[in-house]
């Protein structure tokens, strides 16, 4: 697959160009009082022409202003462009780039499973209003699940329920977690031919019951199309995902205007699961791209396979269509966090994917701002209004005629304050990060790949800093590890204890000369090893400069006879081999002792 990045850093007459343009702004004006001149108004519902608005405190003072520019007031505006309100994402996992979905012009984003340790500490800062430079947050914390259902496989133990009687008790305690909504997996997994465990529907509307009696929305995880007519019959106010088994039924479609409830398509995660690069052209659109790192130019230009999305597209335009014909609000999500999903960015591509599905661009527009707003009772924001935050997106051109210029982004504000220098200061760090790694030599590699030998009965690394226990120390965890040489191999051994967060242990491989130095392994595409264990769950985890401590992952098996694992590194979401900083053969969430032998670790171009 083509790379983006290494065409950008072959180019230092590009990235000269984006530095002047950026030294020639300046930081921007942080005035209380501004006026935007002349320019176009969508208002979250319809656009009006030629208006002035007026922003002040924080708050949209006059949404059609006609007076002198205020004493002391910054003045701005473009033409022809139109003001939007700030975009809201209806379907994230806000566990990173808060402040890169800000500068993309979602100001809100809508969080579906969050650590309440981590949800606590943005709203903290929400409401002391110091979180300034990253984009507001709601999020339903803690998910209901099943015992080992979707939801339990992300590192850190969550309490789940078996039965309805738990529900009242389970809904309070999220509540008291400080969750906003309360988000429920009813999904058994047969829509994407896997086997997951689920909640049956008694426990889901016991569930459903319970969130209504606390005074908290339910919002509903399904896959199928049964399952959504489910959870509909059950009172949910929404289903955070559109089912991709069949198209929607004129029973379903019915069912859905009847009992008024509002559905989060994320047609962008399942385009990415189905094969297609969903960002592909968000990294062609100049005033997002510059804003993507290296990690995140990887993850929305790779593709997961062949191209299967022909299908899904099918069955998604047809089920949006007869949707919202019938009245159905149809709200715009990503959920961003998974592969192929890079936070704020990824809305672009998520409200033109409706607009292909059917619904006119100021539809699609108010799917990302007014509809969420309403749906989730956000109602100090998503319209332009007197009185609302002024939380805004200026972008070139008339998104409700072409529904591409919302990537055409001019300058975002939130409460009231310009982030042109934030979005700057970001601009600047990426042209510099691409002009580093255009300078970079690569990391010569032992002409056998070999990562991992043993002489004499010790562990010797041929390259880089080499091996070393890796655990959870680091985020204050308590696992433990150990390293020992066998005849051949190398024997990890440990064990993992539950945490708060995320709960690992095992072994760790540095390529450059300090752990977490960066080194240049393009000469490789894959890593291929010998494993043989408990027949545990392993994970390799792979990290590379631009993600800093947040790598990319794949998990497998083991038996207690030797296997050959080769890892294409394009199975690897997002990772970077020209910066690559470490690697990871760990036991990752499940607590527990363990132990594995590897050998013959090396890395690879695939056919060698």
């Amino acid at each position: 697959m083509r790379s983006t990045t290494s065409s950008f850093c072959s180019t230092p007459r590009y990235i000269a160009i984006i530095v002047g343009v950026i030294a020639a702004l300046g930081s921007q004006s942080r005035a209380d009082t501004t006026l935007i001149r002349n320019v176009d108004v969508f208002d979250g519902n319809s656009l009006h022409k030629n208006r002035n608005v007026l922003i002040k405190d924080g708050k949209i003072a006059h949404d059609n202003y006609k007076g002198k520019t205020p004493a002391g007031a910054r003045e701005t505006g473009c033409q022809p462009c139109t003001l939007m309100p700030g975009l809201i994402d209806s379907h994230v996992h806000a566990f990173a780039n808060r402040d890169l979905t800000l500068l993309s012009g979602v100001t809100t984003q809508l969080d579906m499973f969050m650590h309440p340790d981590m949800m606590t500490g943005i709203k903290s800062k929400m409401k002391a209003g110091t979180l300034t430079d990253e984009a507001d947050l709601f999020s339903a914390g803690i998910l209901a699940t099943a015992p080992e259902g979707h939801g339990t496989e992300y590192g850190f133990a969550i309490p789940t329920i078996t039965a309805p009687e738990q529900a009242d008790a389970f809904v309070k305690a999220r509540i008291a977690e400080g969750s906003d909504y309360i988000k429920i997996v009813y999904d058994d997994g047969h829509a994407y031919k896997m086997e997951m465990h689920t909640i049956d529907k008694a426990t889901l509307k016991a569930l459903i019951d319970a969130a209504h009696k606390h005074g908290k929305q339910a919002v509903i995880h399904i896959g199928s199309l049964e399952g959504a007519r489910d959870a509909v019959e059950c009172g949910a106010d929404g289903l955070v995902h559109l089912f991709v088994d069949q198209a929607a039924d004129p029973a379903f479609v019915k069912l859905a205007a009847e009992k008024k409830v509002f559905i989060v398509p994320t047609w962008t995660v399942y385009e990415g699961f189905s094969g297609r690069a969903a960002g592909k052209s968000l990294s062609q659109a100049p005033a997002l791209e510059g804003l993507l790192d290296a990690t995140q130019l990887n993850v929305i230009n790779r593709s997961n396979g062949a191209d299967r999305a022909a299908k899904l597209d099918e069955k998604m335009s047809a089920s949006i269509r007869a949707l919202n014909a019938a009245g159905v609000p149809i709200l715009a999500g990503t959920d961003s966090g998974n592969p192929g999903t890079i936070p704020g960015v990824s809305l672009h591509r998520e409200i033109e994917l409706l607009v292909q599905g059917g619904l006119t661009p100021t539809q699609a527009l108010s799917a990302a701002t007014a509809g969420p707003a309403k749906a989730f009772h956000l109602n100090d924001r998503g319209r332009i209004a007197k009185g609302l935050k002024a939380d805004l997106l200026l972008v070139k051109g008339d998104p409700t005629r072409n529904i591409l210029a919302t990537r055409d982004i001019v300058e975002v504000w939130k409460d009231g304050v310009s982030k042109e220098s934030l979005r700057q200061a970001r601009l600047s760090s990426i042209a510099k990060t691409r002009l580093e790694a255009a300078s970079r030599v690569a990391t010569p590699l032992p002409a056998d790949g070999k990562m991992l030998n043993i002489v004499d009965g010790k562990i010797v690394s041929p390259f880089g800093k080499g091996w070393d226990i890796s655990t959870d120390v680091v985020v204050g965890g308590a696992s433990t590890a150990s390293l020992s040489a066998t005849m051949d191999a190398l024997r990890v051994s440990g064990e993992v204890k539950a945490g708060k967060s995320l709960s690992w242990s095992g072994a760790a491989f540095y390529p450059g000369s300090a752990p977490y130095q960066p080194a240049d392994l393009a000469a490789a595409d894959a890593i291929r090893f010998k494993i043989k264990g408990d027949g545990k769950q392993y994970t390799l985890l792979a990290y590379h400069k631009a993600a800093g401590f947040m790598p990319a992952f794949t998990q497998f098996k083991t038996s207690t006879d030797w296997e050959e694992k080769i890892i294409p590194f394009n199975q690897l979401s997002g990772f970077v081999a020209s910066e690559a900083s470490g690697f990871g053969i760990v036991s990752y969430g499940t607590p527990g002792a363990y132990q594995f032998d590897i050998k013959d670790v090396e890395l690879i171009k695939r056919g060698s």
